[in-house]
């Protein structure tokens, strides 16, 4: 395994690209390509890569992108892409469809903020709104993270107990475009981690068949029960998955949640991707300080394992949620999931704060004033904003 010194689009594209090329003795790797700011770099390394088997198709647009991969899928080949903002807007209607098709296609989410206004800087709105698509959503929060889930992905949604594509996201420019050392997993290495993808309803020359035809009502509400029944699965393949991965790769991944300081806490915030990184400073600080803060990363949204998080807190009387969306007339969306999780746990005080909306700082000294304002409040109100504008 080499270490090197790259930005976290270098990071996905090779990971990727050695998932694709780990299919080699199959149906190869194809994707579709459009370029979107901040993600392009990705598009721009798969593009260069020696495939043995695959390609990487220039389209016209991000909805031509996933159909790309929805035919490629289609005909056996490991598939993948990427996209931001209004690129996976633009994208929406085929991302329903690959799911729907239970084609385990990954697709790599630079967040950044949709328009208009347009915005390029981070904000995890663009794939959020993605959230009832037949997908898993995975957010990462440093470049390791973000090359090990995403060959994570790839194993959990290729198992025959799932079939199902997965989002992994990462935040613009504080992610995408920062360089930080990876160890980079070797050919040999994703081989042996991902075997070649048999897709059960491959389409074939031999065995006529008919994708995406009109069915009846009774079918349709079969076919999503199916889904749910393969997102149930994810636990347990996901477990097998990071298993597998400590066992090839030398090191564990973290899985649907990852709760640090949290056996004895009384106060625990909630954050993920880079966020996590910012909170862990201040909590560290904190415990250091003799002061009963946790901390817990949500890093799988979709699906989101209700009964996980609620261990992932441990007996904690007060949570506050860090959001970096926004949903109109509701408030964040990690925290509308996080308080359907917590119906068994009527003793939690649940607060919520909207942060760095749009690209905005999040620097240690909010996150301090955060735990400040949840360690004297008695009840939770609506949704509160930090650093809004006059």
């Amino acid at each position: 395994m080499a270490r090197d010194l790259i930005t976290g689009n270098h990071a996905a594209g090779h990971a990727l690209a050695l998932a694709g090329e780990a299919n080699r003795h199959a149906r190869g790797c194809c994707g579709g390509a459009y370029p979107i700011t901040p993600q392009t770099e990705i598009i721009e390394y798969l593009r260069a890569f020696p495939f043995t088997k695959g390609e990487i198709i220039p389209v016209e647009s991000e909805h031509s992108a996933m159909a790309v991969c929805i035919g490629a899928s289609l005909a056996g080949a490991r598939s993948f892409t990427a996209s931001s903002a209004n690129g996976l807007a633009y994208m929406t209607e085929n991302v329903f469809a690959a799911g729907y098709y239970r084609l385990p296609i990954i697709l790599i989410a630079v967040n950044r903020t949709l328009g208009p206004p347009w915005n390029i800087w981070v904000d995890q709105g663009d794939s959020l709104a993605l959230r009832d698509a037949a997908w898993l959503q995975f957010y990462c929060e440093s470049h390791q993270d973000l090359v090990d889930t995403i060959l994570v992905a790839f194993r959990v949604g290729e198992d025959h107990r799932v079939l199902l594509p997965a989002l992994v996201a990462e935040d613009g420019f504080i992610l995408s475009h920062t360089a930080m050392v990876v160890d980079l997993p070797e050919q040999e290495q994703v081989d042996r981690y991902l075997p070649s993808l048999r897709l059960p309803h491959q389409l074939s020359f031999e065995r006529a068949a008919t994708i995406g035809g009109l069915t009846w009502p009774r079918e349709t509400e079969k076919h999503r029960h199916e889904i749910q029944l393969a997102m149930e699965a994810v636990p347990q393949v996901l477990a097998e998955a990071l298993d597998e991965f400590e066992k090839v790769f030398g090191r564990r991944p973290h899985g649907a949640f990852a709760a640090e300081y949290t056996e004895d806490a009384e106060i625990v915030l909630v954050a993920c991707n880079t966020l996590v990184r910012t909170a862990r400073r201040v909590v560290t600080a904190r415990r250091k300080r003799g002061e009963k803060v946790g901390l817990v990363k949500a890093k799988l949204f979709r699906p989101f394992l209700r009964k996980e998080f609620i261990r992932a807190i441990g007996s904690a009387r007060k949570v506050g949620v860090l959001d970096r969306n926004h949903s109109p007339g509701s408030g964040g969306i990690f925290w509308n999931e996080i308080a359907t999780s917590l119906r068994e746990r009527p003793d939690v005080l649940l607060q919520d704060y909207l942060v760095g909306l749009g690209g905005g700082d999040v620097t240690p000294a909010h996150i301090e004033e955060i735990l400040d304002d949840l360690k004297r409040r008695e009840q939770a109100e609506e949704p509160i904003w930090k650093e809004v504008a006059a």
